[in-house]
């Protein structure tokens, strides 16, 4: 059963809980397991052996009544880029600087950046946002990787790289602006436990975007097609790096709309990622000059 974090209907402080069909049962109190933060102190199999063995002395709560938040509380979201052929191809035809992004596809070293912290990040039916003094912006699906204190990949969810490809373009040093601001980024609706994916690197995506209450593209993709191994993703992450308190990692994407498509306010960005669920946003326009 993946792992929901909410508001409950008393608007009390969020909590953990475990999603079964249209039920949320809160972790209870004493277990260790009511924060994120909690959550990602404890290793995997502590992790999944306590989600098997907890009792239903907690009174269950219908989905229909709660407010589901993104799945993080104190963790960063870092990024992983160039890890699919569409990706470099795209970003390729996008820049001013061709040949690095050719070059990173092939390293030994892969391109990793930070992404989001905290307050940057929408969840399930938030909003995310495009820059005003951006005119390209495209909504990226990954697959996210949850990862504990102790490096090891505890769950899944659906993360949105939302990026601004005319200012990337410009100039790779751009990258920053083009990656890192208010409503940046969105993952959730779950974490879905390693257990209940039994093959991370078979899962299908797709990304739907609505306009005007209608579907204006759509795309496909598999983790089939990324060019590097998860395991590969989380080590490099940590050269340097310590996340006492867990980290979200994105692992690229593998659809990108064509040149002539930009994201707008009111469009809805839909993504789904097989075995997993799917994570849907509003995008609004962020004056960058309030």
């Amino acid at each position: 059963m993946p792992i929901v974090r909410f508001c409950p209907p008393d608007y009390g402080r969020p909590c953990l809980g475990w999603l079964d069909g249209e039920l949320i049962t809160p972790f209870p109190r004493n277990s260790g397991f009511t924060t994120t933060r909690q959550l990602l102190q404890h290793r995997r199999a502590t992790i999944t052996q306590a989600i098997r063995s907890l009792d239903n002395s907690v009174e269950p709560i219908a989905l229909a009544e709660v407010r589901l938040l993104a799945p993080l509380d104190e963790q960063e979201i870092w990024a992983c880029g160039v890890t699919y052929r569409r990706s470099r191809d795209a970003r390729m035809e996008e820049s001013t600087q061709k040949d690095v992004y050719d070059l990173v596809y092939d390293a030994d070293r892969p391109e990793v950046f930070l992404k989001a912290t905290p307050r940057r990040v929408s969840g399930p039916d938030g909003i995310i946002t495009i820059r005003s003094d951006s005119t390209w912006d495209v909504p990226e699906p990954e697959l996210t990787l949850v990862i504990n204190r102790h490096r090891e990949v505890i769950g899944y969810t659906v993360g949105n790289d939302v990026s601004s490809r005319s200012i990337e373009g410009e100039n790779p040093l751009y990258l920053p602006q083009a990656k890192i601001y208010a409503g940046c980024a969105a993952v959730g609706p779950v974490i879905t436990m390693p257990h209940e994916v039994p093959d991370p690197g078979q899962l299908g995506i797709t990304l739907i975007i609505e306009r005007d209450d209608a579907e204006y593209f759509r795309g496909e993709t598999s983790t089939a097609e990324i060019h590097r191994s998860l395991d590969d993703l989380v080590s490099w992450l940590h050269k340097g790096n310590s996340f006492p308190d867990g980290v979200f990692l994105m692992t690229g994407t593998g659809i990108i709309p064509p040149d002539a498509f930009t994201l707008k306010e009111g469009d809805t960005v839909r993504i789904t990622i097989e075995g997993i669920g799917t994570l849907s946003n509003r995008v609004a326009r962020l004056d960058v000059n309030a």
